[in-house]
């Protein structure tokens, strides 16, 4: 009998422990990317609290709100920002809206999180929605993070780095 030939047994099934133990930990971040997500908007969210009912989620198509811009008055209303007040109101006119740390962003953000030109409202087909212009460290709806543009509707709270809005209708 060979004297290796216990080692190589005990590599083998040590091999077969790791294997599997690295199979056990990715079905468990695939279940918790997910799973996790239903479970956060289930628990509320994160710090600004609870998104209002009627905040982005899964909204049929009829649901969708046709802005008459003159008359809803849609608006910001910074929760949280580094160099805003809490309470401060960005009016929503209906043009396009940037989002940023740079010098061509009608509402600048002295957040180090922040980029240059981070995101934008805009109003497609009377419905006012919000894009995430390829920052850095992303733009949070509702805190789900934007991979395409969304629509806005009354109680959605947005996120970009340490800056928190609500958006608001009258």
């Amino acid at each position: 009998m060979n004297t290796l030939e216990p080692l190589a047994v005990a590599l083998k099934y040590g091999f077969l422990a790791i294997l599997y133990l690295f199979l056990l930990w990715v079905a468990r971040s695939a279940l918790r990317d997910i799973y996790g997500s239903r479970r956060a908007r289930g628990a509320g969210g994160g710090a600004g609290g609870a998104p209002a009912a009627d905040a982005t989620g899964m909204y049929p198509a009829a649901a969708l709100h046709r802005y008459d811009i003159g008359r809803h008055a849609p608006r910001l209303v910074v929760e949280r920002a580094p160099g805003h007040e809490p309470g401060m109101i960005y009016d929503l006119d209906g043009s396009e809206l940037l989002l940023g740390r740079g010098p061509r962003a009608q509402i600048r953000l002295e957040d180090p999180y922040a980029s240059a030109s981070h995101a934008r409202i805009f109003v497609q087909g009377g419905i006012l929605a919000i894009e995430d212009l390829g920052s850095t460290n992303g733009t949070y709806l509702n805190e789900e993070l934007l991979e395409t543009p969304r629509p806005l509707h009354p109680g959605d709270r947005l996120r970009i780095g340490e800056s928190e809005f609500a958006f608001e209708t009258d």
